[in-house]
């Protein structure tokens, strides 16, 4: 069956953005006299959103509520000033959002993003791209692997779950697609190992963003 809506996952799907995670992350950690630590072990950090990200990056003793919410308070502000300065979309992204938006194929974004930045993120980097939903962590929603993302943008589609494919880079989605009962693919040029993305169902890996109109 042609797939009418794909539902992408955000960081390390369409967007690298690392960088700015790092520097948002470490930036914190240095207001509060901590020590930081470099990019690629803040990409060991992410995916299950924002609080679990600074909790990660606090030093062993240190990972309370209290000193959680202390790195977020410093850290929303300066990332949502800075979160484009690095940031950039993977090679044959917007590209492939356009045309899939030219067939006439839904789109949507699922991410452990906090919501404003999912959203400045999305309209900023693709501006032309017409999304039926762009969906990042809320208060009232659980996040990944949690189906319920997932549901809200079937609901608002309305497509049935066969129709759909669920597009990301890690784990966390692949379980995401597998808990909403729809079908996955894994992009390997994202922050988590091709390994632990193998270790889920999906209908396969790519490597490259073209490759992905072969399950559409």
């Amino acid at each position: 069956m042609k797939k009418k809506l794909v539902i992408f996952d955000l960081d390390g799907t369409l967007l690298d953005t690392i960088d700015d995670l790092a520097t948002g992350a470490n930036h914190a950690l240095a207001v509060l006299g901590y020590p930081t630590h470099d990019a690629a072990t803040i990409r060991s950090f992410v995916g299950n959103g924002i609080n679990k990200l600074l909790e990660r990056a606090l030093p062993e003793g240190e990972k309370t509520e209290e000193n959680i919410l202390r790195m977020r308070s410093v850290f929303i502000p300066y990332y949502d000033e800075h979160n484009a300065d690095l940031t950039v979309p993977y090679k044959g992204i917007p590209e492939l959002l356009v045309r899939l938006q030219e067939e006439g194929v839904q789109l949507a974004v699922a991410s452990n993003k906090y919501q404003a930045a999912t959203e400045k993120l999305v309209s900023h980097f693709f501006p032309n791209v017409k999304f039926v939903k762009v969906l990042g962590q809320r208060t009232e929603v659980p996040i990944k692997p949690d189906p319920a993302i997932v549901t809200e943008i079937l609901q608002a589609a309305g497509v049935s779950k066969d129709a759909v494919l669920y597009v990301g880079d890690s784990g966390v989605d692949m379980l995401t697609a597998l808990n909403a009962q729809v079908d996955a693919v894994g992009v390997t040029w994202g922050f988590r190992p091709k390994l632990e993305l193998s270790t889920f169902p999906s209908l396969g890996l790519i490597d490259a963003a073209e490759d992905l109109l072969n399950y559409i």
